[in-house]
């Protein structure tokens, strides 16, 4: 039979018993590799975060997170409700609960914060100035309410390959970031569909604010 170690490497089993010709000077790299496979046990797993992720509807919060699961973002349907994805990193996996960003839905998110341990809220740069004072209140109260304010916050300014697109410096002072989250952990990066590192790379950065912010509860 075989036994499966990692994905694409496979060691032979003889009733249990891993054969290996020490003397075949051919087979000693194969040894060497079954022993650093095996003798060092299975890797760590990967932690989990659970992550609440807000916005409006049109802000662009489904199909960013299809694309990052690699799924078409060509037939995404706005969430009504709430969806639950999880998607994976090299070094954490993220379980995200999308929220619907309709009128009516807004004035429930508060029921679904409770356990999370991080906030992505994502905001389409190049929406009307009505949406942009809405999207802006929404965070403001995010950022303020009891069960998310000690959280990390990842705020993606959506939609920068649209012309009418707002620079993450404009959308910094419109949203008066600085003064509002000053002493919590955010961060503030422009993203669109066509640039997938970049969207990658701010991710990467929420997992270290995540990482940074469980080991300060270990020293406590």
């Amino acid at each position: 039979k075989w036994i499966q170690i990692q994905p694409e490497i496979k060691i032979h089993s003889v009733a249990g018993n891993y054969e290996f010709e020490e003397e075949d000077k051919e087979n000693d790299s194969d040894h060497q590799c079954f022993r650093a496979l095996c003798c060092k046990g299975p890797p760590p797993a990967r932690p989990e975060y659970d992550l609440v992720c807000i916005g409006l509807t049109g802000s662009g919060k489904t199909s960013l997170l299809s694309k990052l699961c690699s799924e078409s973002p060509d037939n995404v349907v706005s969430t009504t409700g709430f969806s639950i994805k999880a998607v994976p990193f090299q070094n954490a996996i993220l379980n995200i609960k999308e929220l619907g960003g309709a009128d009516n839905i807004r004035k429930y998110w508060s029921r679904y914060y409770q356990g999370s341990q991080g906030v992505i809220f994502v905001l389409d740069s190049a929406s009307s100035e009505d949406d942009l004072e809405t999207a802006r209140n929404e965070l403001h109260s995010a950022l303020q309410h009891p069960q998310l304010c000690t959280l990390p916050f990842l705020i993606l300014a959506n939609h920068q390959d649209k012309p009418a697109a707002r620079s993450v410096q404009e959308v910094k002072k419109y949203f008066e970031l600085e003064p509002l989250a000053r002493g919590k952990r955010w961060i503030l990066q422009p993203c669109s569909l066509d640039d997938m590192e970049a969207l990658k790379d701010s991710f990467s950065q929420l997992i270290n604010l995540l990482e940074e912010k469980d080991h300060e509860a270990v020293r406590m």
